[in-house]
């Protein structure tokens, strides 16, 4: 473990991020909530041309103690100037899911994934290749501490990330998501792949 390297800027506090100007997401037109099979492997055929997609699910959030997520309720992945949410009770187009995640020729990069993968695996019996968790390059950098998107976004475009609270918790099973929850999950996705293009340069 890399002691913290003392060149890299702290990670901002809340308070600090509450006062920077508005990270520039993706808005309605350039989200697509794929509602047909032909629609996913269009989609497919897109994500795997560009090779890398920004990636996250959402699920259901679970209350009771012992409760189980029957999550994920909704998969994204974004290019940089598209993102794709699958919603999985679209069962026609679970396999296609099912290949992007489980394929080595698109990566997958995203913040804190190891609880997605973990639900992807018992919902959809596949085993996720090539995803990349841009913590762990935080990590490796010298942050001691979980980086998460909002802090990510901050430290690399000055920018501050709007999360819906009231997003987060609602209910991602919902057969018809709001015009809030498409944007949230779309642009946790479209950050991501934003982000590593600015630690990697875009490669």
């Amino acid at each position: 473990m890399s002691a913290h390297n003392p060149t890299l800027p702290p990670l901002p506090e809340r308070e600090q991020i509450a006062l920077l100007e508005p990270f520039e997401g993706l808005g309605p037109k350039d989200i697509v909530v794929v509602t047909t099979l032909q629609e996913a492997e269009r989609a497919a055929a897109t994500l795997l041309a560009a090779g890398i997609a920004g990636f996250d699910t959402e699920s259901k959030p679970t209350f009771a103690k012992n409760e189980v997520s029957g999550g994920p309720h909704v998969v994204q992945f974004s290019t940089r100037d598209t993102a794709w949410l699958f919603q999985l009770h679209r069962t026609e187009c679970n396999p296609v899911v099912a290949a992007l995640i489980a394929s080595a020729e698109l990566r997958k990069v995203g913040f804190g994934l190891s609880g997605d993968l973990t639900l992807i695996r018992l919902r959809l019996g596949i085993e996720p290749k090539a995803v990349f968790d841009i913590d762990t390059e935080f990590r490796n950098r010298g942050y001691r501490k979980s980086v998460g998107v909002k802090a990510a976004v901050a430290l690399v475009f000055n920018r501050r990330f709007i999360k819906s609270r009231k997003a987060t918790t609602s209910n991602w099973a919902n057969r018809q998501l709001t015009e809030a929850q498409i944007r949230y999950a779309a642009n946790d996705a479209y950050a991501s792949i934003r982000v590593y293009d600015a630690l990697f340069g875009g490669s």
